[in-house]
């Protein structure tokens, strides 16, 4: 399994997905804390991908530092903590754009729709389906997208 994280500095987005299909398992967006216990007691997962905070030269705020200093957390968690990860990785959001969209002047629902045009089934508008006849991405909201897209970047760029 690959955890795949995209942090924010009091809740963050995660998706374990099967390396085999790029499937996701399980997913949410949760507060930071509980998902630091579920790293460190609850998943199963051999390769961590988060995305990483990048400098652009602009002044940035208190949000920021938090969300680095979380990435630390979960970071620490993985490789310090847990004996089950084999391999974790930095994905910067630069990285994300390009390799899904071919731009780095990609914004979240360029993201979005490359990864439906993807993965989707057959709802090929929202790749989300119904409760009936749920699509790929049933469930996916918010930072769940972003979370995505950090392990599908990793999954194209960094597995062999």
């Amino acid at each position: 399994m690959i955890l795949a994280i995209d942090p924010g500095c009091i809740e963050s987005a995660y998706v374990l997905l099967d390396p085999k299909d790029l499937k996701p398992v399980e997913f949410g967006k949760i507060e930071n804390s509980l998902l630091l216990e579920k790293i460190l007691y609850e998943f199963n997962f051999k390769e961590l991908a988060i995305e990483m905070i990048d400098s652009f030269g602009m002044a940035v705020g208190k949000e920021v530092f938090e969300t680095v200093f979380w990435i630390g957390r979960f970071w620490e968690a993985v490789i310090a903590e847990t004996n089950c990860c084999d391999k974790a990785t930095k994905i910067y959001r630069q990285d994300e754009k390009l390799n899904l969209c071919g731009s780095k002047r990609a914004k979240d629902g360029n993201i979005r729709l490359s990864l439906i045009d993807r993965f989707a089934q057959h709802d090929l508008k929202n790749g989300k389906g119904t409760k009936d006849k749920p699509d790929w991405f049933y469930g996916f909201k918010a930072d769940i997208w972003q979370a995505y897209a950090v392990a599908v970047t990793y999954c194209d760029n960094y597995r062999n």
